[in-house]
């Protein structure tokens, strides 16, 4: 028999409202149509998210809870998490760790195509925000306009910040543009320059005829995900 906290009822309640089906009967069979709704469609996962904070109710707490065996809503954020983990995973050579939120989204939905069932930018985020047990790595930061996954321990600070910043423009920059547009000396745009290179997040392009070398930043250009294989 399973025992409901009031917190819960309301969030029932308010779901089976939401699907113009609401009688006792749903009420003892409620998961059956609800759980489909949860695995396929990211907008009703959203407004399950929103009733839960609203009433104080975190479905993720726990694998085990409730939430997890009535509506499997903790086993399609575990399932997400080992994807993105693996994701991040066999992107790490292209882009040194660090992913742009949207380019992973994508590539989740092209893994979970032959399932149906889209992934939005939100479920992402709840997903990642459980990867946290992991240890250091796994959260998501904010560059500019961008939103960006870092998987390993790198501790960007804030000249790392604005030069990611100024590569979304192009998906690359140049010491003389740093210089230039951040007002920095050659030695600081150099330095961060080199840094960021050399924790795997930039990569070089010495080919142009100007001999001025291209740092270029995967995480923020569009030369992304078309080509990886995931």
């Amino acid at each position: 028999m399973v025992i409901l906290k009031l917190s819960e009822l309301i969030i029932i309640i308010k779901m089976l409202n939401a699907k113009h089906c609401l009688s006792w009967n749903n009420m003892l069979t409620f998961d059956l149509g609800l759980q489909n709704d949860i695995r396929k469609n990211p907008t009703f996962r959203s407004q399950f998210h929103d009733m839960c904070a609203k009433v104080g109710v975190d479905p993720l707490a726990s694998n085990k809870g409730f939430w997890a065996e009535l509506l499997g809503i903790g086993d399609f954020y575990y399932e997400l998490g080992v994807q993105i983990v693996e994701i991040c995973l066999a992107t790490r050579p292209h882009n040194g760790g660090l992913i742009n939120l949207q380019e992973l989204c994508d590539l989740l939905g092209q893994r979970r195509k032959s399932f149906r069932e889209a992934v939005s930018e939100d479920d992402c985020l709840r997903a990642i925000s459980k990867l946290k047990v992991l240890g250091n790595g796994f959260e998501v930061i904010s560059v500019g306009k961008k939103k960006l996954v870092r998987s390993v321990p790198t501790e960007l600070n804030k000249d790392h910040n604005e030069i990611l910043d100024l590569a979304q423009a192009e998906g690359f920059v140049t010491v003389e543009e740093v210089e230039r547009q951040l007002s920095w000396s050659s030695g600081r745009a150099i330095d961060a320059l080199e840094t960021l290179l050399e924790e795997g997040l930039a990569m070089i392009d010495d080919r142009h005829r100007d001999g001025k070398r291209r740092y270029w930043f995967p995480c923020v250009s569009s030369i992304s995900s078309d080509n990886l294989k995931v």
